[in-house]
């Protein structure tokens, strides 16, 4: 589902460099790693957002990238959840239809005439989620969406997470919370200085790195 080889890109003071990525479809993956260590970088190189300056990705199927700018339009909350849809060339009212249940899901069914901007930052990180989520995307790739979100709600999202990966979708999830991280990966990646350190199942992992560096981030060692 998603191949990376020899992918470098590089920025003034930072370059991110790794060397292979083979991800079979219907995994899920989180990564994690320190600030800076280019988890985001990688995540937008994967969604094509941004050229490798070197090495190449592929991604097979459709992916969606959800970002942590939670970004909304000038409309109400239910023109927004549609909007991807609507991109798509899905008719206004039925994309409509389509992401009411969705909306109803993360707990904003009581919101939808109300503009969008008005929401709260985790109502809008609810809203963004729902918008890549109607589009039924091949690759989900997840830049911190549990960010600024109450226990209940995060628990909320993860579960609807879950129950995306259970229908056959590909996940990358990018997170700080290291819990998260185990709870809900197969697979994940540590990242540090632009370098993937390790790459494995999540369990052994963190309970048995095998890199020092790994050990350390994971045991909440200081690592930059």
């Amino acid at each position: 589902m998603i191949r990376a080889a020899g992918l470098v890109r590089r920025y003034p003071g930072f370059e991110l460099a790794v060397d292979k990525i083979e991800l079979p479809p219907g995994r899920f993956v989180t990564v994690i790693g320190p600030s800076g260590a280019g988890k985001s970088t990688l995540l937008r190189l994967l969604a094509g957002l941004e050229p490798p300056d070197d090495g190449g990705v592929e991604v097979r199927g459709r992916a969606v990238f959800l970002d942590q700018d939670r970004t909304v339009l000038e409309r109400s909350v239910l023109a927004n959840a549609a909007f991807g849809l609507q991109l798509r060339g899905v008719h206004r009212k039925e994309a409509a239809r389509r992401v009411k249940p969705w909306l109803e899901r993360v707990g904003l069914a009581g919101k939808l005439n109300q503009p969008a901007q008005s929401l709260s930052g985790g109502e809008r990180a609810r809203l963004a989620l729902v918008r890549a989520l109607a589009t039924e995307p091949d690759v989900l790739l997840l830049d911190e969406p549990a960010q600024a979100l109450d226990p209940a709600n995060v628990a909320l999202v993860e579960d609807i997470l879950r129950e995306v990966h259970s229908r056959g979708r590909t996940l990358v999830l990018v997170t700080h919370n290291l819990y998260q991280a185990r709870r809900l990966g197969e697979e994940t990646w540590f990242l540090l200085g632009g370098r993937l350190v390790e790459a494995g199942a999540s369990e052994q992992l963190f309970t048995d790195p095998q890199r020092e560096q790994t050990r350390a981030y994971v045991a909440g060692e200081m690592v930059y």
